[in-house]
């Protein structure tokens, strides 16, 4: 090997950030991380507890002392050191309608003092993006709102709190995911917006998280017509180029979301797409989220090589990239340096009571009837409605209503339907179970999903004094003799509703006119 093409295997390992599998490194990511790869991205796979995860970080690190470790820890729905019990923390949109920004910050803050601790380096959050959409199948729970101005000024929160417990802050998905229709997972989403209402709405919160600071921007794999109306923004020079760097300035790392992504990989490969991202302007690559092996890793640092050797990518933005990796790694190793946040107990910090605070205070509670109170007379019966979630959110991540009300309230029964289960006879057995008894419908995202919807209007048909609490965005808060909007499905949203269903928080209802 000459050692051009060894200076181009190390550059190239340098700017990829694979995922593995396993709660300790594999044989080939110990060898890799020798050989100068430049991080890695841990996933809930990887993950068992705060205390497992210092030594899988301290292990990767005794192989490579400047690696990135980067994690998806947006709290909320998107939680991955907490995937297996469920966020001790609400998620962006809970804190939105709380807004709150000093609440914000120390969430955040709180947040990275548990990273640190557990040895991450890099955390891809929060969204920066405006939910315009109420339908965005993505993003939804994961922004702080549909209001620009609100959703930058609790971008820059989160954004210095994290940054200020030593973890790199990541904001996402450039330049924004809120006005979408599709999930970039499995298809290319469209952003109609002018330039005009780019700069207005998708573009403020980056603009402001920039202005703060922010260390990593990730991109979104969005065609945005009005910049570029060829390429996906993960793939194009005007935007991540163009607009990113050249017009709004930034000049930290930048960061692909996962490369494997069918609106990227679908056209290209895996490869191709890499070798592209870099060429348009992206630092780093995020690969195996879904193939977590050794051999994708292998294919897009080939890729990225023979991309050189061609004359496709230039040599000197690749060696730009790997400059910004080494920049972004030198930051994070000297705010370990100047000593994370210590601990008393091996787990997670102040972020239990605070999470709990927050989202008490994001519930918003409408009552319809004058007969309708709290505490529920008597155990319920809790009937739960789940939908199938997006990719970015653990499938096995714990949510609900009825088990926290179960530990409050001995006696509570639940049940579950899903899109294939909720049939009329379902439904019908949910009635008959609940007779006599006090009955919940768990919702989410109901204005969505026409099964949830069909099945809530069955419930209140024959049951007027049933409770109905909506864990995802509220689209409608007059069904149900009460109506509890959670603006969350995070654990401590359905504990926080469970507090006040059980009466071991007592609320003030005010009496509905007429």
């Amino acid at each position: 090997m000459s050692r051009r093409e060894h200076e181009l295997l190390r550059l190239a390992d340098t700017v990829l950030l694979p995922g593995f599998e396993g709660k300790a490194p594999p044989d080939w990511l110990r060898r890799r991380l020798a050989q100068g790869l430049g991080g890695v991205v841990l996933f809930s796979r990887n993950i068992d507890g705060p205390g497992q995860v210092a030594e899988l970080t301290e292990a990767l690190r005794a192989e490579n002392p400047d690696a990135i470790i980067g994690i998806d820890e947006e709290s909320g729905e998107v939680t991955r050191l907490e995937a297996a019990s469920g966020s001790s923390r609400p998620g962006s949109f809970a804190l939105g309608v709380v807004d709150d920004v000093e609440l914000t910050r120390s969430m955040a803050g709180g947040l990275g003092e548990d990273l640190a601790r557990a040895g991450v380096t890099v955390n891809f959050a929060p969204s920066a993006d405006v939910n315009s959409n109420p339908d965005n199948p993505v993003i939804g729970l994961r922004s702080f709102g549909a209001d620009p101005g609100l959703v930058a000024r609790h971008t820059v929160a989160w954004v210095q709190g994290l940054q200020s417990a030593g973890v790199a802050a990541c904001v996402k998905h450039f330049p924004g995911h809120g006005d979408t229709s599709v999930d970039s997972h499995h298809a290319v989403p469209y952003v109609g917006a002018t330039a005009g209402q780019l700069a207005e709405v998708a573009l403020r919160p980056f603009r402001a998280a920039i202005d703060a600071g922010v260390r990593v921007v990730m991109t979104g794999h969005l065609l945005v017509a009005a910049v570029d109306p060829e390429r996906p923004a993960t793939l194009s020079r005007k935007i991540l180029t163009g607009l990113l760097r050249d017009e709004l300035g930034f000049g930290g790392l930048v960061i692909t979301d996962a490369i494997e992504m069918s609106a990227v990989s679908g056209r290209h490969g895996i490869g191709g797409a890499s070798a592209l991202a870099i060429a348009a302007g992206a630092d780093a690559i995020c690969v195996g989220g879904e193939n977590a092996d050794e051999r994708t890793a292998a294919l897009a640092r080939e890729a990225i090589v023979a991309a050189v050797v061609e004359g496709r990518l230039p040599e000197e933005r690749l060696a730009e990239a790997a400059h910004r990796v080494h920049a972004l790694a030198s930051w994070t190793a000297a705010s370990r340096h100047s000593g994370p946040p210590s601990a008393g107990h091996d787990g997670l910090g102040d972020g239990p009571a605070l999470g709990l605070e927050a989202a008490r205070r994001a519930l918003r509670i409408t009552r319809r009837s004058a007969a309708a109170g709290f505490p529920l007379a008597g155990p319920a019966h809790v009937v739960e409605l789940a939908p199938e979630m997006n990719l970015a959110i653990d499938k096995g991540t714990p949510w609900g209503v009825g088990g926290p009300l179960a530990e409050l309230s001995p006696g509570t029964t639940v049940v579950r339907l899903t899109p294939s289960t909720a049939t009329g006879g379902a439904v019908e057995g949910v009635l008959r179970e609940a007779s006599g008894r006090p009955l919940v419908a768990v919702v989410r995202d109901a204005h969505r999903h026409a099964w949830q919807t069909d099945a809530l209007a069955h419930l209140l048909a024959a049951r007027a004094d049933t409770v109905v609490v909506e864990m995802g965005l509220p689209g409608r808060c007059d069904l149900g003799a009460i109506h509890i909007a959670t603006h969350g499905s995070a654990r401590v949203c359905g504990m926080a509703v469970a507090e006040i269903l059980s009466g071991k928080v007592v609320v003030d209802l005010p009496v509905p006119a007429g």
